[in-house]
C-alpha cells in the first residue's frame, strides 16, 4: 500500500466519521427539544448529510481527487491488460 492509498483511506474514513457525527449532533439537538429519537434521526440525515457536503468541502475534494486518481490508475492497468490479451504490441 503506497502513501496515496493510505492518504485516501485516512481521508475517506475521516470524512465518513465527520458526516456521521454531524448527523448525530443534529439529531442530538433535536432530541433535546423533545422530538422522538427516530424522527430526530430522520431529520438529522436529511439535514446533516447535505450540510456535511458544505462544511467539509475541502475534505470532500481530497477524497474525490483520490478516488479519481485511483480509478484512472485502474483504468490504465485494465487497458494495458486488454491490449496484451489482444496481442497488441506497444
Amino acid at each position: 500500500m503506497d502513501t496515496a492509498d493510505a492518504t485516501l483511506g485516512r481521508d475517506l474514513a475521516l470524512y465518513t466519521a465527520l458526516r456521521v457525527l454531524l448527523v448525530g449532533a443534529v439529531a442530538g439537538v433535536l432530541v433535546l427539544f423533545d422530538l422522538p429519537l427516530l424522527v430526530a434521526l430522520a431529520i438529522g440525515l436529511v439535514v446533516g448529510f447535505p450540510l456535511g457536503l458544505l462544511l467539509f468541502r475541502g475534505l470532500n475534494t481530497r477524497v474525490t481527487a483520490g478516488l479519481a486518481a485511483r480509478h484512472a490508475g485502474r483504468n490504465a492497468e485494465r487497458d494495458r491488460l486488454r491490449a496484451e490479451l489482444r496481442g497488441d504490441q506497444e
